[in-house]
């Protein structure tokens, strides 16, 4: 039995985790050495199912329950040209390995290649503000444009931005998926997944093939987010969210940690704002994040600022415009509050803002308004 399928059938075993996979490789020295002990023998007291299977495997080899899974579970992937890189292959990428205890295999649609280039990892709210989702492509885009690979999770909000921007950008881009890669999560992302593997980019995880959605499968996918990236950037994001989770696996794992600060009323800023007093960057755009991993890249251009191409020049602005643009500045404002700061007729200023809001320079919030991305440039040309 060689160290693939004795991987996949140590980790098809009832109860064992990619934990004590290590914990019982560390102790006999490998997976195929694990499966040869008996249940007394191991670190952990098994199911009666799982000293079952373990008995039956001894018994049987490869003619076993498990052994048949697992030389089935091959077939499929070769079959729909999935790759399996177990952990001692020489394709594994080598800052995954670096981790604590790191997935003992990865299933990988798309090119493998792309896990091993220099990655970050951006990460945020599945509901973002339209500002959120506007930083997270657009940083996605530059830093893709850099030569940078974005890494990401392909969930709704900043996670899919994300992987927009770095196709945008041109750019690689990975996604790390809590289920198998054969069964994109959330369904919406389907044509998502089927453009970054088009693009040369790709779709892992740790997970075998035909694993549903659980809520225990998306921090081990977080782990990996970080695991695989030079740092991780974070957008926006609550106190308590599987983002920052991302975020301080990365400074567990002695990576860069950078965050995007917001307003102070924004409950989405709370989460950035957290990491950069515990230690994560400031940043406001692109290049700070360059300026801090850039030198890992050979031949990188010159990187542009955040938002370009993103925003409607400040002199193509009427003038009641620019007023609400200054007033809202970097904070959400009432119409009552905008009332006031601009001295305007309510019912103008209500068409005023419905005319920014569909050039994309602010978005409605509950009681108010704030300024998109493009409308953050914009209030920086006025500023000037």
């Amino acid at each position: 039995m060689d160290a693939l399928t004795a991987t996949l059938a140590l980790l098809r075993l009832e109860g064992i985790g990619p934990g004590l996979y290590w914990q019982l490789v560390e102790r006999f020295g490998s997976a195929e050495a694990a499966l040869q002990q008996s249940p007394q023998q191991l670190p952990r007291k098994l199911s009666p199912r799982a000293q079952a299977q373990l008995a039956e495997l001894q018994r049987l080899a490869l003619d076993s329950e498990l052994g048949q899974w697992a030389l089935a579970e091959r077939e499929r992937c070769a079959e729909a040209r999935i790759f399996q890189l177990h952990c001692e292959d020489d394709g594994y990428p080598s800052l995954l390995r670096e981790i604590h205890r790191p997935p003992p295999l990865l299933y990988v649609a798309g090119d493998p290649a792309a896990l091993s280039l220099p990655q970050i990892a951006v990460v945020g709210a599945r509901r973002a503000s339209r500002a959120g989702l506007d930083n997270a492509e657009a940083f996605s885009a530059d830093l893709a444009a850099a030569g940078f690979a974005i890494t990401s999770g392909l969930a709704l909000g900043v996670d899919a931005s994300a992987h927009k921007g770095a196709l945008r950008g041109e750019g690689k881009t990975v996604a790390v998926l809590g289920t198998g890669v054969d069964r994109i999560y959330p369904v919406r992302n389907a044509v998502l997944a089927e453009q970054i593997v088009a693009s040369g980019g790709a779709i892992v995880s740790e997970m075998p093939l035909a694993t549903a959605p659980e809520a225990a499968n998306f921090p081990r996918r977080n782990r990996i987010i970080a695991g695989l990236s030079l740092g991780t950037l974070l957008v926006e994001a609550a106190v308590r969210s599987g983002s920052l989770i991302t975020a301080r696996l990365a400074l567990e794992q002695n990576r860069e940690v950078f965050a995007i600060p917001g307003s102070i009323h924004n409950p989405m800023a709370r989460g950035c704002h957290h990491m950069i007093k515990h230690g994560a960057h400031l940043v406001e755009t692109s290049a700070d994040i360059v300026a801090q991993l850039g030198g890992l890249l050979s031949g990188m251009v010159e990187q542009q600022s955040l938002f370009d191409g993103l925003a409607s020049p400040a002199d193509q602005l009427s003038p009641q415009q620019r007023d609400i643009i200054a007033a809202l500045g970097g904070d959400p404002r009432s119409i009552e509050q905008l009332a006031r700061d601009t001295g305007g007729d309510t019912g103008d200023l209500m068409a005023t803002l419905l005319h920014l809001e569909l050039e994309g320079l602010v978005e409605q919030l509950p009681g108010g308004y704030q300024l998109t991305g493009s409308g953050a440039k914009t209030l920086a040309g006025l500023v000037e």
